[in-house]
């Protein structure tokens, strides 16, 4: 279940979807819940039992075995990674031995916190033909995040897609709905150095559009209603959890790649 301490959740969001990595994540949360409600009713209220430390009493009737969270078969959605040689919004070679696919929203605070803080130990990887990183925003803040999106795969035309990115999770902040209108976007282009006349077109074209529409649906259909959410070798991880929790899975998904 997603952490609400790491990932950012709007009050209106998106209905419909498959759900499908729900399903899993309730499975570990009634599971959790199981257990926890078995040693409540085993116990007392002592509060080394409350901490789950204290052995049970002699003779206490013992639960019968749960399985525990770790043991819950997690899904594969590799066949989620686009591997599109012509993907613009894309990090590393197609043929990397692990591809990490990214659900972001450029209004989402957990978003920047998590592109300033691990994307960069994460870009080691990709420089060393490791990973592949494909971002999919699914812009659940609404007109705002769906036009910086759009910037961002303008901005990527002009071969300028991490610069774009980045500046717009500058220090690990994100920018007000104010700084998101099309004028800010066009002047932060122009800021780049980038063509802002052919990035003006860009951002309004229905080409850009429609791939900014289709990605978006695929993480709402995939449930990824709160951001950020990510599928590592096909694995969904939900929230911007610590940089060595992204990188000891990467680490064992590249272990079980080499064999």
């Amino acid at each position: 279940m997603p952490d609400p301490q790491t990932t950012g959740t709007p009050a209106e969001q998106p209905s419909g979807g498959r759900s499908r990595w729900l399903a899993p994540l309730v499975i570990l949360a009634v599971v959790a819940a199981l257990i926890a409600a078995a040693l409540w009713m085993g116990g007392d209220d002592d509060s080394e039992q409350a901490a789950g430390t204290a052995a049970p009493a002699e003779g206490t009737e013992q639960p019968g075995a749960v399985e525990h969270p770790d043991q819950v078969a997690q899904p594969d959605l590799s066949e989620e990674e686009a591997r599109d040689p012509d993907d613009l919004l894309a990090e590393g070679p197609v043929d990397a031995p692990v591809v990490l696919v990214m659900f972001s929203d450029f209004q989402c605070p957990y978003c920047a916190q998590w592109s300033h803080e691990t994307l960069p130990v994460l870009r080691e990887y990709v420089e060393r033909g490791e990973l592949r990183i494909e971002y999919r925003d699914v812009n659940i803040y609404g007109d705002e995040s769906e036009r910086a999106a759009r910037a961002v795969l303008a901005a990527a035309k002009q071969d300028r897609f991490q610069d774009y990115h980045d500046a717009l999770f500058a220090d690990g902040e994100i920018r007000s709905p104010q700084e998101l209108d099309e004028d800010s976007l066009v002047e932060l282009a122009g800021d780049l150095d980038l063509d802002t006349e052919q990035f003006t077109a860009d951002l309004n074209s229905e080409e850009v559009a429609a791939t900014i529409d289709a990605n978006a649906r695929q993480g709402i259909e995939l449930g990824a209603m709160s951001t950020p959410a990510f599928l590592l070798d096909g694995t969904p991880m939900a929230g911007a959890q610590p940089t060595e929790v992204f990188t000891d899975a990467l680490d064992d998904a590249l272990a079980e790649a080499e064999g």
